[in-house]
């Protein structure tokens, strides 16, 4: 539906144009018509002008016609080529363009005074002239030359990437919303095709992007497939049973062909397949992006968590345990690829969706992603990426800090995790690792003392005290030079991992007493 302001973009340029042509016509008509007037004649400019003659109107009749002609080859050509550049860019743009009702009346609106011209050309002699027939002719014809200014406008306005993927994401989420509500199996199988359809075209358009390096359009795509997303999880509680099970067109689609049966009858009871087909293009948009443009990977991580958190407000359990395989998905994707700082980025995303099942009190989805963070501290363990190691401890201390200010009753289990994520380093060369973790370790022990909870920083002491005590000062005198939250260079995180509040940092006394050092 055109907007007023899409309705100005036509009009203003048209006005102007058009008026401007008219005015200067009929104030140098007028003038001339003063001037030539001759005593007796009270016609006014207007109806002079319409007092048409046969044989003076018969030759420019055809040149008219010659006229919306070659306009038609002009607007055909220009708008071609625009075309024709766009879709080696981008899938499906030349159909989107054809079926674009402005681009279609416009078209036939040249064609039509075209074949009209033609007739109007042959209609004048013998002394008669159709004024209103004439008078159409050249209306419609300075109306069309008036036109090509805007409609080029609007062309080049229609095929701006920008505005082509919020079309593909309108349409998608107009699709799901009225295809979701379907009972009949044919068209809801019609509906499934045209979503998969649409979410894969702005897959195509972020794999272009990644290629030609147009960060801005490949981020745009991204955040399309996660408004779409966001939106169908509001209409999904509506939804028919029809629209949950996989139909016979897109089960014939590559990501779902392939999978075993099995799982396909998994994402029809869990009511997921949409969800899952979406962040299935996520993955593989990030798997081609890592260490060739790692913004996306960071955007895809931060996208998949809001689905996350959507799921969990709305009480979409399924859907939330699918986002954290796939946030798995992209943690084993980026360790095989050992690329450290996108492992960095994408694990702050991870905690902090661990943090929002914590605060809403989903205990099994929260204990589950600790869990595998703890395995993936591991992982990374023995694929000799310490700082992967270190960060993960810092985000498991954190989460067990989020835990107690919940109360879930899943902390001490949390902190039993966290003490045995260094349990394979302490006989081992990894220096660096087993640092890393007992800091964070340390870290949770000052907040416990601070928060009045001895008992559990207890926990933590005992499970230090047959550390030699040059580690132990290495820990102390590394945490208590820390004095400032901020990192010394530019994060994502925006905080210094070993930085703690005063109130916390006046602890480590009373902590390291327990283990021997004064």
């Amino acid at each position: 539906m055109p907007t007023p302001r899409s309705t100005l973009r036509w009009l203003l340029p048209l006005f102007v144009v058009g008026a401007t042509a008219m005015a200067a016509f009929w104030l140098l008509y007028a003038a001339d018509r003063q001037r030539s007037a001759t005593s007796g004649d009270a016609r006014g400019p207007l109806e002079i002008y319409s007092d048409f003659d046969p044989s003076s109107v018969n030759d420019p009749t055809g040149a008219l016609a010659g006229t919306n002609v070659a306009v038609l080859g002009i607007v055909i050509t220009v708008v071609s080529i625009i075309v024709q550049l766009a879709a080696g860019r981008y899938a499906g743009v030349t159909r989107r363009f054809v079926r674009d009702r402005v681009n279609l009346g416009i078209l036939a609106f040249y064609v039509i005074v075209c074949v009209f011209a033609i007739w109007v050309s042959m209609a004048i002699g013998h002394g008669f002239v159709p004024h209103a027939t004439l008078l159409t002719l050249m209306v419609a014809t300075s109306l069309g030359l008036s036109l090509m200014a805007p409609y080029f406008g609007y062309v080049f306005w229609f095929l701006e990437p920008r505005n082509i993927i919020a079309r593909i994401r309108r349409g998608a989420e107009s699709m799901a919303t009225r295809g979701a509500r379907l009972s009949e199996l044919a068209a809801a199988e019609r509906a499934q095709i045209e979503v998969v359809d649409s979410v894969e075209e702005l897959t195509d358009i972020v794999s272009s992007s990644i290629s030609n390096k147009d960060k801005v359009i490949a981020s745009t795509a991204v955040d399309a497939l996660r408004d779409f997303t966001l939106r169908y999880l509001r209409e999904k509680s509506q939804a028919s049973p029809r629209w949950f099970a996989i139909g016979r067109g897109i089960g014939k689609n590559p990501d779902l062909v392939a999978m075993d049966p099995e799982s396909l009858a998994d994402l029809e009871r869990r009511k997921t397949w949409l969800e899952w087909k979406v962040m299935r293009q996520y993955l593989g948009i990030y798997n081609e992006a890592l260490a060739s443009m790692r913004d996306i990977n960071y955007l895809i991580a931060i996208d998949t968590r809001y689905v996350g958190e959507a799921a969990l407000l709305a009480g979409d359990l399924d859907l939330l345990e699918l986002t954290f395989r796939y946030m798995n998905s992209y943690l084993r994707s980026t360790l095989n690829a050992r690329d450290v700082r996108t492992a960095y980025n994408v694990l702050n995303q991870y905690r902090l969706l661990v943090e929002a099942t914590i605060r809403g009190g989903s205990r099994e989805q929260a204990l589950a992603g600790f869990n595998h963070l703890s395995y993936y501290g591991h992982v990374s363990y023995d694929g000799k990426l310490p700082f992967v190691t270190e960060t993960i401890a810092y985000d498991m201390s954190a989460l067990c800090q989020v835990a107690h200010e919940a109360r879930s009753p899943d902390e001490p289990a949390m902190l039993s995790k966290l003490l045995e994520l260094d349990r394979p380093l302490r006989a081992s060369s990894q220096e660096s690792a087993l640092l890393g973790i007992r800091k964070a370790q340390v870290k949770l022990a000052a907040y416990y003392l601070a928060a009045g909870e001895t008992e559990r920083a207890r926990r933590i002491a005992d499970d230090m005290k047959h550390e030699p005590e040059a580690r132990l000062r290495s820990v102390r005198g590394a945490l208590e030079g820390v004095v400032t939250k901020d990192f010394w260079e530019i994060s994502d995180r925006g905080r210094n991992f070993e930085y703690m509040a005063l109130a916390q940092r006046e602890t480590l006394g009373t902590f390291f007493s327990w283990l021997g050092l004064p």
